[in-house]
């Protein structure tokens, strides 16, 4: 019997100590083997639960952030599409609202009728003649001329009838260090002259705080990086913050675009 014992320990090794081959025998081993097993099925068990959970819960925390990403950018184009419609739907709503007529969208339609009618009129000779009047009364005002000047200086620059006061290219010039850029519009074109002769230079306005606050800069043309960019998209350029300027940016010749672009004049001997 002892040998049979010694050949049952040999041939079935116990992890716990505590196990007797005994009670193996006599009880079948069912007892210690469960008692020994079922902690460790059932912290693997645990384990497991906590990896699925953790991956679960990564997986739902970035689609949930995906949503907002891509609902975000919408739900706010859509708060201001329905802000400026309700806006401009204000000014003629009530006109309508008076006469018994309550209908959603009319005013606005109706608005934006009205302000492409004033486009066609002052592009006449006679709407010019008539805002040049009201220009000349609001000149006259000592505080509002500020307010009305600069306010024109900017809606000029968006303008699709070029003048002379709108922005006339897109500048890049160095500033304020070697290796640093600055993003601007070239306004006007001023001739320095001097004793050593005469000279060409550009006067670079470069924002600062959107459009409406900035510095000026006169720099030589020769120094001035023209982008292939029209004024409109620096303009976006500025509004966003640089977000839609594009990756590859091409400059072109200054020697030809000052021979070449409209407004420009070559440079008069001293």
């Amino acid at each position: 019997m002892a040998t049979r014992d010694r050949d049952l320990e040999r041939l079935i090794p116990s992890q716990n100590p505590d196990i007797n081959i005994n009670n193996i025998i006599t009880n079948g081993g069912s007892n210690s083997s469960s008692e020994s097993v079922s902690p460790v099925i059932s912290s693997h068990h645990s384990s497991s639960k906590e990896a699925m959970s953790k991956v679960i819960r990564s997986w739902a925390s970035k689609k949930f952030m995906s949503g907002c990403v891509i609902l975000l950018p919408i739900a706010i184009t859509f708060c201001i599409t329905w802000w400026f419609i309700s806006f401009v739907d204000g000014f003629f709503s009530p006109i309508y609202a008076h006469f018994g007529v309550n209908v959603f969208g009319l005013g606005f339609v109706t608005s934006i009728s009205f302000i492409f009618l004033i486009g066609v009129f002052m592009s006449s000779w006679l709407g010019a003649s008539v805002l040049g009047l009201g220009e000349w009364f609001i000149k006259k005002m000592p505080f509002v001329s500020y307010i009305y000047s600069a306010s024109k200086q900017i809606s000029a620059a968006i303008s699709p009838d070029q003048s002379s006061n709108a922005f006339k290219e897109v500048a890049i010039i160095r500033h304020p260090r070697h290796g640093e850029y600055a993003f601007g519009f070239i306004t006007s074109i001023v001739i320095l002259r001097g004793s050593m002769g005469a000279e060409e230079l550009c006067c670079v306005y470069v924002p600062t705080n959107h459009l409406y606050i900035g510095d000026i800069f006169l720099i030589c043309s020769k120094d001035i990086l023209r982008p292939n960019l029209s004024v409109r998209e620096g303009i976006e350029i500025v509004i966003s913050g640089g977000m839609s300027i594009p990756q590859i940016l091409n400059t072109m010749d200054s020697h030809a675009v000052r021979s070449t672009g409209p407004g420009k004049f070559a440079v008069p001997p001293v």
